[in-house]
């Protein structure tokens, strides 16, 4: 069975594509990017904060769709195809990150260090879902219930310790583990958080397919409301929820700010809550997609792996240019930032912010052309297996 797409899901995600891609432009080319935290209130402004945050509903929202689609999937493909795909696309998508993505983003030909992120937690969570999908709808949905709601309770257990093992990281905690010979994997996205926000997404499916689009809108506006609320009492009260509570700062906007500073990594209940609740809310309240702008994001939506490759190729590309022309040396280069492994970068070299975001401006407009050809051929060959992988 053929199912119309919906662009409004297009649209949501074309949105957080583009804004990811703030994120990494910031991390490539701001003068402070190595130099603290941009979400830390001692050493933040107002501007560089919003500009971080802003990128928190990139990844959440992402998991969460990729899930919302698996579901999609499976009304045109048969439960053993969708398992298939699932869990070949996860394989893939995890060697992406190890090979591709983290040579794009250290430009560490020696693959000193291993970096698994995004694509990772997409990959090794959609493998997960493809095993999942064959239990019975409300053991899928207990089971990401349980890991969305329960999973901070593992924060009491990690409390005071600093030596994990490689699968604890795996599972919930950030860090890196030596590998051999001066080799490192470093896990920045523990996957077991995420695993569970992709199959609640999976869920929700249900409510698109059986629900009409007015009935789905209320219970969609409805269900993101409940999310600010259940976000604002738990962070507020500091019942339960993130790993720390935030501290009294010495003015409103910045208690603000501190209450909006949780955890992502891994995602605590609180940081899903305040960024799927605004994105089903969006999804309740957009419908139709209309408009040049809309229609723009919506090519971005529909190739999200496409952009998420070249925009990566680019940022890294732009990076080396700019390097040299700074006067730097290769050799240099090649030295990196000490105790990390990123090349081609020197700490206290880049650009203010104004100009990260016109460099932020000049990606998005240089690859829209690349995206909308691409786009328009996928949607030409729909039988071309390989091209769901991309």
């Amino acid at each position: 069975m053929k199912s119309k797409r919906i662009e409004s899901i297009d649209l949501l995600r074309g949105i957080i594509m583009v804004i990811m891609a703030l994120d990494h432009t910031r991390d490539f080319f701001h003068i402070d990017a190595f130099n603290g935290d941009p979400l830390d209130l001692a050493f933040t402004t107002p501007v560089l904060y919003a500009t971080r945050w802003v990128t928190h509903f990139c990844a959440p929202i992402f998991v969460f769709l990729s899930g919302l689609s698996a579901w999609l999937q499976g009304q045109r493909k048969s439960k053993k195809e969708l398992s298939r795909f699932l869990i070949s696309r996860g394989i893939w998508l995890i060697l992406m990150d190890l090979f591709v993505i983290t040579l794009l983003t250290t430009s560490n030909v020696y693959y000193e260090v291993f970096i698994i992120q995004t694509l990772w937690a997409i990959g090794i969570s959609m493998a997960i879902l493809g095993l999942l999908i064959w239990l019975p709808f409300p053991v899928i949905l207990g089971i990401g219930l349980v890991i969305v709601l329960g999973h901070n309770l593992i924060d009491f257990a990690e409390a005071g310790r600093t030596d994990f093992p490689l699968w604890w990281n795996l599972l919930h905690k950030q860090g890196g583990v030596p590998l051999w010979d001066g080799h490192f994997l470093f896990v920045f996205y523990p996957f077991l958080p995420w695993t569970g926000l992709m199959i609640l997404g999976y869920c929700l499916g249900t409510i698109f397919t059986s629900k009409t689009e007015q009935e789905r809108s209320k219970i969609l506006l409805l269900m993101g409301v409940s999310l600010l609320v259940l976000f604002a009492v738990l962070r507020v009260l500091y019942i339960y929820g993130n790993p720390w509570p935030w501290k009294t700062q010495a003015s409103g906007f910045y208690n603000f700010l501190a209450i909006m500073n949780v955890e992502k990594y891994p995602p605590s209940l609180l940081y899903m809550c305040a960024t799927i609740g605004p994105a089903l809310i969006f999804l309740a309240l957009v419908r139709q997609v209309r408009g040049r702008i809309a229609s723009i994001f919506v090519v971005f939506g529909r190739v999200p792996m496409f952009f998420y490759l070249c925009h990566f190729f680019t940022l890294c590309m732009i990076n080396l240019v700019l390097f040299f022309i700074r006067g730097n040396t290769f050799e240099q280069g090649m030295k990196g930032v000490e105790g990390m492994p990123w090349k081609f970068i020197v700490i206290g070299q880049g650009y203010d912010l104004f100009t990260v975001y016109l460099i932020w401006l000049g990606l998005v407009i240089f690859l829209y052309p690349f995206c909308r050809a691409y786009n328009k051929y996928k949607t030409a060959h729909p039988g071309k297996v390989w091209l769901s992988y991309l």
